[in-house]
């Protein structure tokens, strides 16, 4: 009887398959289904963005006020509701002064902007009319002109948002106020919040999921810390060389310089360009050369000094992991994508292992 069952077992189908393509197969169709599942994550995400975004967007808000919440609470014996109040307040009023003053100040540099650009034009036009290059005088004019005219019909698209009115800026107010909604609650109420989230675990679960939570928010708090710090150190040195320089749209560029930084490596790219651009074409190519050295001094102050004290001790990923994890954010959401990708991958890479091994005394 038993020669009968081990003989029908050698002759069964799985029997005749080697052992390492029946690993091979079981390997393949597990990653296609974890394949499937991150896709359709993904085509959700995409599908609730305007939930999905303004969610993150709070966390790191909240991130940056929490902090300060716990000290007043601690410190000045403030309920809860009272010291989130004051600092959403506080918040508000910071984010719509910077509005405002970058606002009036593109209004009233841009006049500056605009005769700067023609000065500069009619001297390149005038050196390039001129031995060794002979160009036609005629076309540089039409060049000269052409670019004048772009300059000053797109005055309320530098002075104003770019996107006032249809879907776009609605989808925009929404996701505005949704993230303050968020932010308010989660800043007030965060700790029972997380609380009733892992409340359906139990045992060495709960212990595991709590862990995790704990190290996915250190990273997030330290992670936007350092970033601030980082960002306010290079608004503030490329910003005095812009004012040395005498560079028009200031202010402008100082804010746009500090919210680059949320942008790693590709973000000071984009600003920087735009910034030596302007200076070249409103202060000549000596200014340009100067501010492009700022620009690479900046970045190895960066690269070496800044990332390595200021964020480097507690947060550290790979540069490739963060232009992998920009790519994919930017393909998902676009610049919103790209700001919140690397936050969330530093959340992710501190959050796992301690999902994975539980807290340290387990």
């Amino acid at each position: 009887m038993h020669a009968r069952v081990g003989a029908a077992a050698r002759r069964s189908p799985d029997s005749q398959v080697p052992r390492l393509l029946q690993q091979a197969a079981a390997w393949s169709w597990r990653l296609l289904l974890t394949g499937l599942v991150i896709y359709l994550a993904f085509k959700l995400t995409v599908y609730l963005r305007l939930v999905v975004l303004p969610f993150i967007a709070a966390m790191l808000l909240t991130a940056l006020l929490q902090p300060s919440a716990a000290w007043l609470r601690r410190r000045a014996h403030m309920a809860p509701l009272l010291a989130t109040w004051c600092l959403f307040l506080l918040a508000l009023i910071v984010i719509a002064g910077v509005v405002t003053l970058v606002a009036n100040r593109t209004s009233a540099d841009y006049p500056t902007l605009y005769n700067e650009v023609s000065k500069t034009a009619h001297q390149i036009q005038h050196s390039l009319a001129g031995p060794p290059f002979h160009l036609s005088r005629s076309r540089l004019s039409t060049y000269t002109s052409d670019l004048l005219k772009y300059i000053s019909q797109h005055k309320s698209v530098v002075t104003s948002s770019v996107l006032t009115t249809g879907k776009y800026a609605l989808e925009i107010l929404a996701g505005i106020v949704l993230t303050l909604f968020i932010s308010f609650f989660l800043l007030k109420d965060g700790a029972r919040i997380w609380a009733f989230v892992i409340s359906g675990t139990h045992g060495d679960a709960r212990r595991r999921a709590d862990s995790a939570g704990q190290a996915g928010w250190r990273a997030l708090v330290n992670y936007v810390r350092g970033t601030i710090v980082v960002a306010a150190i290079h608004a503030l040195f490329i910003g005095l060389a812009l004012w040395l320089l005498g560079v028009p749209l200031l202010v402008p560029f100082i804010v746009l310089i500090f919210l680059a930084a949320f942008v790693p490596i590709i973000g000071i790219l984009v600003v920087g360009a735009l910034a030596i651009i302007v200076t070249l074409v409103t202060k000549g190519i000596v200014a340009a050369i100067i501010l492009l050295a700022v620009f690479v001094l900046e970045n190895q102050i960066e690269a070496h000094l800044l990332q390595p004290l200021v964020v480097g001790r507690i947060i550290r990923l790979h540069p490739l992991a963060i232009i992998l994890a920009l790519s994919v954010g930017g393909i998902i959401a676009g610049i919103p994508g790209a700001i919140i990708a690397v936050p969330v991958t530093a959340v992710i890479t501190y959050a796992w292992p301690a999902l994975r091994d539980g807290p340290p005394d387990d």
